[in-house]
Order: C-alpha cells, then structure tokens, then sequence
C-alpha cells in the first residue's frame, strides 16, 4: 500500500540536522549513564507488580487488602508501560536489542501484546502521528470522534457529554477488543500496512491472554478461595483505575484543538515536512518535576520522544531546552501546556469535533 510522504523541504532538512547536532552534543556533555535507572526500574517495577499480586492472594479473606492490591497493580502496570515497555520498544534499556526485546515481552503477561502494540507504536504512531488512516493511536472507535474534520455521526454527536463513562474502559478494549482486530481485521490499518501477521504469533497472542485471565481470576477463585465476585470486581477495579491513570497520562499530548489532524492530498501527500510535522501535531506539559521526571518516564516532553526516540526519557530535561530554545529562533510551533489545561481542551475538541465546528468551518 502507498504510504504517506512528507513534503520534501531542504531548509528543513537542514534544520533538523543542526537541530540534531545541538542536542547530541549536549547529551554527550552528560557524563553519568542515567539508562542504569531504567535498568534498575525493569527489575524493581515487575517486582512490585509480582509483590501486589502475592499480597493480595494471601490476603484473600480481608476483601480491602485483596481490592487495594489489586487496584494498585493497575497504576504498577501503567508504571511499567510508561517507563520500561514504551522504552523497550525503541531499544533505549539496554544496548542489547535481545534484552530490550525481554523487559518488552513483560506486556504480555499483564493484559496486552508486546507484537502488535509495537507495530502500531513504532510503524504506525511514530511514523505518521496523527494521520487519520495511518495512526492506530486516533484509528476511530466508532463512539468517539478525535479527528476534527470527519464528519461526527450518531452518538459522536453527544461524545462531549459521555466520554467520561468509556474512557474508563479504555484498557478494556485494547486488551480483549483492539489487539484481537489488529490481528484478524483486514479493514485496521495494521493490516493494511504492515501486510500478513504470522501464525505463530496469533498463538501466541491468544495464549498469552488465557494465561493473563489465568493468573487473574482462576488461581485466586480455585486455589486461594476468593469468590468469583471478588475476583471479578477486584480485577474489574484494576482495570478501570489502570485505564483512567493511563488516559491521564496519554490524552494531553497530541489530541487536542491546538495540533494540526493533517489531511492527505490525492498524491497521498503530507503538508507538512517531518519535522514541522512532529510540531505541529504534538505538545508538552509545564509539569516538570521529581514525580514525572523519574516516575512517570518524562511523558511531559514529548516533543523529545517525537523528534529523538533514540533517546531515553532520562534525558529529555536536556533535550527539551534545546528543542524549546530551537523553536523560539526558527518559528517552530512549539507548544507547552499545563496538565489540567491540556485535559480540558481534550474535552473541548471532543465537544468542537460533536457539533462539527470544524466541518463547517471547512465548508
């Protein structure tokens, strides 16, 4: 299938490469190896997870110990997604791509697909962020309409007043809905672009996930006594808080009024070049603290992450002065908000998209 291409502009070219030369320079002036706190969070963070999965089991008969533990296993397993799986993806743990590869298969066992969740992060997300048809991240669900200038249809038109009942069962669908479609529905655009899945790891996806509702609900009901009630609730409970949690941390950063939902021309032409293109549909965060720097995996720059994923979020404090400064000088469309602010104009493009604001304004 034809892919996208970016507009080709030289002065942007030159552009990033000097950008690039500023930013490696000063994470070379770096002199300790900060990777070695991913490395120690890869081991620690599982360890936790493990831990609050044991404490609830043996703790079956005081139904709030067995609940909390099992709540807190849902904010652990965000924990480990935003600093060790969505690192692993881009090789930034370790210089070995076999151990890397290792702390990335730690996805399957707590609900979703290391396989098909980094084609779509990787092949999909980074390749072409927030491209309709070709970014799995705004691929439309059907109920809710991100990208401003389709037409909303249906219950889209109220999704402003409802989003808040699914947005909670976000990890619902990825785990037991998403991950099965990107692997059987030809219409996904993971089929459409990254051609036929193997059948090994379709057996391996469904294998993982029995496991995965296993350890979840069987060992506690048949080996530990829990009713099926409290399995059920309590891992319902985890689910949910994890779901909430993540959204929190993914919905300020690219789906919002203020970034470009770049349209294609009929030469499948983009018009933007890359790099104005990773400005254009992507912000940060003021919030810049110990809390997000070192637990949760700088998600605030993600500028950083777009322009240089070769880097770990360990150094992106750095990265970020660089590319803010860079911005400033060469009229970049860096932007920045503060966390609450960036949530409410999520909602806000939820409630232009239902009344189809931009539709019109199109028209």
């Amino acid at each position: 299938m034809e892919k996208p291409i970016y507009l080709k502009d030289s002065e942007d070219v030159r552009l990033f490469n000097e950008l690039r030369k500023k930013v490696n320079q000063r994470v070379e002036n770096i002199s300790e190896n900060r990777d070695i706190y991913i490395q120690i969070k890869a081991v620690l963070l599982p360890l936790i997870y493990i831990g609050l999965y044991i404490l609830a089991v043996l703790n079956a008969e005081k139904h709030w110990i067995y609940i909390l533990s099992f709540v807190l296993m849902g904010i652990s397993l965000v924990l480990i997604y935003l600093n060790l799986i969505h690192e692993a993806a881009h090789n930034n743990i370790y210089k070995s791509k076999r151990l890397n590869g290792l702390v990335l298969h730690i996805f399957d066992f707590i609900g979703a697909n290391s396989y098909i969740w980094k084609k779509r992060h990787i092949a999909s997300h980074h390749a072409y962020p927030n491209v309709d048809g070709w970014d799995t991240d705004i691929e439309q669900s059907g109920l809710l309409l991100i990208v401003p200038w389709i037409k909303a249809k249906g219950v889209q038109k109220y999704q402003d007043k409802f989003f808040f009942l699914v947005y909670p069962l976000y990890l619902f669908n990825w785990m037991f809905i998403r991950d099965f479609r990107d692997f059987f529905d030809k219409e996904r655009v993971i089929l459409k672009t990254q051609g036929k899945i193997p059948t090994i790891e379709k057996v391996k996806m469904i294998s993982y996930k029995l496991f995965y509702f296993f350890y979840q609900i069987v060992v506690p009901v048949m080996f530990f006594k829990v009713s099926i009630g409290l399995a059920l609730g309590a891992w319902f409970l985890q689910v949910i808080s994890a779901s909430i949690f993540a959204l929190f941390v993914l919905l300020p950063l690219h789906p919002l009024p203020d970034n470009a939902f770049p349209k294609l021309n009929k030469e499948k032409g983009l018009p933007f070049s890359w790099l104005r293109h990773q400005f254009e549909v992507t912000n940060d965060l003021k919030e810049n603290n110990w809390l997000v720097r070192n637990v949760l995996g700088n998600f605030n720059f993600h500028v950083a992450h777009h322009l240089f994923p070769n880097y770990s979020y360990m150094y992106y404090n750095e990265i970020t002065e660089e590319i803010e400064e860079f911005a400033r000088e060469h009229d970049l469309a860096y932007k920045r908000f503060p966390l609450i602010t960036a949530l409410s104009k999520h909602r806000d493009l939820l409630k232009q998209n239902a009344n189809n604001a931009y539709y019109i304004l199109e028209e």
